[in-house]
């Protein structure tokens, strides 16, 4: 049965939330989050550690991001969430050249992302409650509106208690879960996890996955890069991405030309 912990698209209304919008999108032929044409990436004069990667990420599409370490997933994922400019090839981001965009544009990107860090990035003075109420209160969301949705999301969690905590006084799980609860609980159009998993239990790590499924049936496109291979099988309809040594494999082509799939009404 499809869940969300909160009824937030009743306080967070966007014109890309529509469903409308989302079935219009997802039945369009150029409709797509994300569009990597023959990426390359290196640092400095060393070798690409990222080459020749092209997909194509349609609204409502959800992916696990797997290989080795130093396959070069986590570069992938700083791409994927602006936070690095590759060297050589394209990017579109919502139909937009991420590439060549004026860095004064690309806070209203990023809005439309949500990411889980694998080391959090929790901001250390503010509570569990006040991180995960962060994204909301920078687009606006009023206190009033923003409580419930926080604390439900905090609950879901398993971290009603612990709202006040700052994250100095959580453990390494629990940190963990404040910061998957933040970056859902603007329910972005791009949702980008790197080993939300690795620091919980086999239940959590069912139950963060469910919200993730949850966050995807709305609409939001997500990417999940785990080495977990007992995840890969709790998503059937996910298709799997792996990175070899920079390359991404991609025997069908289903990667590059993706088939479409109808958005699900909010």
């Amino acid at each position: 049965m499809p869940f969300f912990p909160h009824g937030l698209a009743a306080i967070a209304v966007s014109p890309r939330r529509n469903p409308d919008y989302l079935a219009k999108m997802s039945s369009s032929p150029d409709a797509e989050i994300v569009h990597f044409d023959n990426v390359g990436l290196r640092y400095g004069s060393d070798r690409e550690v990222l080459s020749d990667v092209s997909f194509t990420l349609h609204p409502g599409s959800f992916y696990f991001l797997t290989g080795a370490s130093g396959a070069g997933k986590t570069s992938l994922l700083k791409l994927l969430y602006l936070a690095q400019r590759p060297s050589r090839g394209v990017i579109r981001m919502f139909g937009t050249d991420a590439i060549t965009l004026p860095r004064n544009r690309l806070p209203g990107l990023r809005r439309r992302l949500g990411v889980v860090f694998q080391d959090f990035r929790l901001v250390p003075h503010l509570s569990a409650f006040d991180n995960v109420a962060l994204p909301l209160r920078v687009v606006g969301v009023t206190e009033r509106e923003l409580a419930k949705p926080v604390a439900d999301m905090l609950e879901w969690v398993g971290l009603g208690e612990r709202a006040h905590a700052r994250p100095a006084t959580l453990s390494g799980g629990e940190q963990q879960r404040v910061a998957i609860a933040r970056a859902v609980i603007g329910r972005p159009d791009l949702l980008v996890a790197d080993e939300p998993t690795g620091n919980v239990d086999p239940e959590m790590a069912v139950k963060l996955l469910r919200l993730f499924e949850a966050l995807n049936r709305l609409g939001t496109t997500v990417v999940v890069a785990t080495h977990d291979v007992h995840l890969l099988r709790k998503v059937p309809e996910s298709l799997i991405m792996r990175l070899d040594k920079g390359r991404l494999s991609d025997p069908t082509g289903a990667l590059r030309y993706p088939p479409r799939r109808p958005a699900v009404p909010a």
